[in-house]
């Protein structure tokens, strides 16, 4: 059994759009689509149950966070295989969970599934692709696949995170499991995001910047050796003032300081669920290849 799990707020037109994306495969028998409404005030609750009400809807009445509805989505399935959905992602991919079911009853070892992702307004002219699937460090929020018994086996996502970092952390406490992250491309994701609109806004590059920059300081600090994850993280800080700041590049500054000062409030926090890798277990993680976030056409 399948289910496709999607969170979102405030973003009714979005979701309506991915759910008729997706009509057919929440008319399937095998098949659950369920929706949590995180504090929405934008009518998206009403409009889901109005003309989409074969979703199972889920409803925050003030806001608890991205990473809370999804822990709870997660943990109350009664699926084999949970397929996790940005708001404003869809399968272009025909038969995409005959095509993860496959793949996991292929390779027993697979936790999570990471898909070949798209990320543009329009949908690409070719979607043909010369990628094979693969094991990789980790894997993209709105595009995944879990098998139900690797989530049950690893803690849930650390929702003090708020939102950013949260499958990198997963990825590496499946890894202390013994459970893999496989990249199968030809499940390909739209999802529908403007990158240049994105990288010219002001507030949500500094958003992003402070949120991407913080949760990689985390994961050194929680999983890598100590001497390595504090050496890591200076030298991420280092290398963000010689690269941007003393270029001129000068919006990084406040999104930087507030990064460092995030830090430093996590601090007991990472100390509190710290899981070191062992120097072996660190050099073997290490040789992973990178998880595969954006991907263009292929000529």
């Amino acid at each position: 059994m399948f289910a496709i799990h999607i969170s979102t707020k405030n973003r009714k037109t979005d979701l309506l759009f991915t759910l008729k994306q997706i009509e057919s495969l929440m008319n399937r028998s095998d098949t659950e689509v369920v929706v949590f409404d995180d504090g929405s005030t934008d009518g998206t609750f009403e409009a889901v149950l109005k003309e989409f009400p074969q979703v199972v809807l889920h409803r925050n009445e003030k806001s608890k966070g991205y990473l809370y509805c999804r822990n709870q989505m997660l943990n109350q399935t009664q699926a084999d295989y949970a397929i996790s959905l940005d708001d404003d992602a869809h399968f272009l991919t025909e038969n995409p969970l005959e095509q993860i079911q496959n793949y996991f009853e292929q390779n027993s070892a697979c936790g999570v599934i990471a898909f070949r992702l798209y990320w543009s307004l329009e949908p690409p002219q070719n979607t043909a692709t010369r990628q094979t699937p693969g094991l990789v460090k980790s894997y993209i929020g709105c595009g995944h696949a879990w098998r139900i018994s690797a989530w049950r086996d690893v803690p849930d996502y650390p929702e003090w995170l708020e939102f950013y970092g949260e499958e990198n952390i997963a990825s590496l406490y499946l890894f202390q499991k013994g459970w893999e992250v496989c990249y199968l491309p030809t499940v390909l994701v739209h999802h529908r995001v403007d990158l240049k609109k994105r990288a010219q806004s002001n507030k949500d590059f500094a958003f992003r910047y402070r949120r991407s920059i913080r949760s990689g300081w985390y994961l050194f600090l929680l999983f890598y050796p100590k001497y390595i994850g504090y050496k890591t993280v200076l030298y991420s800080i280092t290398k963000q003032l010689t690269t941007k700041i003393f270029k001129g590049d000068f919006k990084v500054i406040s999104p930087l300081f507030l990064a460092v000062v995030d830090l430093l409030m996590a601090l007991p926090k990472i100390f509190k669920y710290q899981n070191k890798l062992s120097l072996s277990a660190y050099q073997k993680y290490s040789k992973l290849k990178e998880d595969n976030i954006y991907w263009e056409p292929e000529k």
